[in-house]
């Protein structure tokens, strides 16, 4: 970068995320581009370390606390982890109900995110002050969906995002109130359940249990059958009135997605048959590289698994105890693997040129090239969407994968006809593109829960409620859980030893994406998707807001308190 005049631009902390999260930035302003970028996170909250000793039965309700956002992805992958250590398959029953829960958590966390948070980098005012001739386009601009949304013009839906005065802003606060209520039905406390154990959920099931459930559904599924078509005209609109914008985020395509909603019909939470019931989730679990599905395989993809440091607080592990040396097939088990960690935390000042943050470095090592590759998770949605399409599994009423899309019927409801929505894999993986999966994995989960509750009602009405087995603590034991926050991929390892816990370790999509550069030199998502990114913001350095690198960040829905 030598000769360029480059500006040292920081934003510490970036606001509407979770948490504490810095973008260090220098910026070329005579080319509109960012030159480098690093991500820092300057809190440290030692799970994996006051984790060890504990009681393993304790482990989801303790670590739903790692997060006051998506704790309930935590007890559920907690859950999945003590399910295997100890040996206990749920009750059909029981599964359902998880499902619902955690369908209802992705309507509801990934609404309040999409309109009441990032919907802010796209409304009236933020336009007004950082493109206006963006503005004054859309105010000119009829959007093409306007007869089922609403909204004349692109102009018309950017007001309606303004924060607090903005009609879309409010009633995406309102839909959130909603999907919070479904889930309070299924495990009774949000976002740290307090009736999912392992070995099922002490929800008393009946048959209004899921009609409350449905009845609120229904109003969702009015709701995101007019927020799909809306939010691709406003997408599709930045791309139209600013050439080049889908260079904004855009990085190489490597995305990992670890699979949601098990099916009880096939998962039995052994790690022998891991690979068969993984790939019955109604959400395939998988990792694309390059646009190439590599595996859907769960245990090549616990296998490949490895933490690195390089830029991060803490010192190696190597050389401390080793806690699984093969997993239950004889596969070994590498010291960096998460079953193996030992965090050893060394605080220190921040230098952005050596160590910098307190996450870690997770990778996954492609035995094939043996890069360790830093994956993202897309925020989410684009990596479930991207996986579950190419992978062509899943088929059930409502979702169908094609192998280059994924079609979502919705069915006819109080406001609107029956509806189908298809999400085709698109070009690249940048800032718009991780925003537009988010609105259509609402209809996702939407549909899918719809699926659920049949399936529950069905047992009820067959008189089996069942919804807990009984299970011992063994003395030693290891476990792992695979499934979606919604933000992404979330993995718990647990290791027992004489029925306590020995090693803990959960990685959510935080320390996957903005993880930062490794042992090798190799940035995290975060960083990688902004440095090299173009800046399309009208203002110069006086009155720069950032705002294209806010929109990036914001596109891989941050939360950083799961970030270590």
């Amino acid at each position: 970068m030598s000769g360029k005049n480059l500006v040292e631009m920081t934003w510490d902390p970036v606001t509407r995320v979770i948490g504490s999260l810095g973008i260090h930035t220098r910026i070329d302003f005579d080319n509109r581009q960012v030159a480098e970028c690093r991500a820092t996170s300057s809190i440290f909250r030692g799970y994996s370390v006051f984790m060890k000793g504990k009681d393993p039965r304790d482990a989801h309700f303790i670590t739903s606390r790692i997060c006051g956002i998506c704790g309930d992805n935590h007890a559920t992958c907690g859950v999945y982890a003590q399910n295997m250590a100890f040996g206990v398959k749920p009750p059909a029953l029981a599964e359902w109900i998880i499902n619902c829960a955690e369908a209802a958590e992705y309507m509801f966390d990934h609404n309040l995110f999409q309109d009441n948070l990032v919907g802010v980098d796209f409304c009236e005012r933020m336009v007004r002050e950082t493109n206006p001739s963006v503005l004054a386009k859309a105010e000119s601009t009829l959007a093409p969906h306007a007869d089922v949304h609403g909204h004349r013009t692109i102009a018309g839906i950017m007001r309606a995002l303004n924060p607090f005065e903005g009609a879309l802003y409010n009633e995406a606060l309102r839909m959130s109130r909603v999907a919070r209520e479904m889930f309070c039905l299924m495990e009774g406390r949000h976002v740290h359940p307090s009736t999912l154990y392992p070995g099922g959920v002490g929800t008393v099931p009946s048959v209004q249990l899921f009609n409350e459930y449905f009845v609120r559904l229904t109003r969702y599924i009015d709701f995101v059958k007019r927020m799909v078509p809306l939010h691709d005209d406003l997408f599709d609109f930045f791309l139209q009135a600013l050439p080049g914008y889908e260079r904004v985020g855009q990085r190489r395509i490597l995305l990992g997605c670890w699979g949601a909603f098990q099916n009880p019909e096939a998962c039995d939470f052994r790690y022998q048959t891991m690979p068969q019931w993984g790939r019955e989730m109604f959400v395939t679990p998988g990792i694309v590289i390059d646009g190439e599905l590599v595996t859907t395989d769960l245990v090549e993809i616990n296998l490949g698994i490895r933490i690195l440091l390089g830029s991060s607080f803490y010192d190696d592990w190597e050389g401390q105890e080793t806690f699984v040396k093969a997993d239950p097939l004889g596969n070994p088990i590498d010291q960096r693997h998460p079953w193996n960690q030992t965090t050893l935390p060394r605080p220190q000042k921040r230098d952005l040129q050596a160590r910098y943050t307190w996450v870690m470095s997770p990778r996954w090592l492609d035995r094939r090239s043996g890069a360790h590759l830093a994956l993202d998770t897309g925020g989410g949605p684009l990596a479930r969407l991207w996986v579950t399409a190419l992978a062509g599994k899943v088929d059930f009423p409502g979702v169908k994968a094609t192998g280059s899309s994924v079609k979502i019927r919705l069915p006819r409801t109080a406001q609107l006809a029956e509806t189908e929505l298809e999400w085709k894999i698109p070009r690249w993986s940048n800032t718009l593109e991780r925003d537009r999966a988010r609105s259509y994995f609402q209809a996702y989960a939407a549909a899918a829960a719809l699926h659920f509750i049949d399936q529950g009602r069905k047992l009820v009405h067959g008189g089996d409620t069942r919804t807990w087995n009984e299970f011992k603590v063994p003395d030693e034991a290891i476990g792992c859980g695979f499934h979606e926050a919604v933000r992404g991929l979330l993995s718990h390892h647990m290791v027992i030893r004489n029925g306590r816990i020995a090693n803990y370790h959960p990685y959510p999509p935080t320390p996957w994406n903005a993880s930062p550069r490794d042992s090798f030199g190799t940035p995290g998502p975060y960083e990688d998707a902004i440095q090299g990114s173009p800046l399309f913001e009208e203002n110069g350095p006086e009155s720069f807001k950032g705002i294209d690198i806010m929109r990036t960040v914001r596109s891989f829905d941050p939360c950083l308190p799961c970030g270590v």
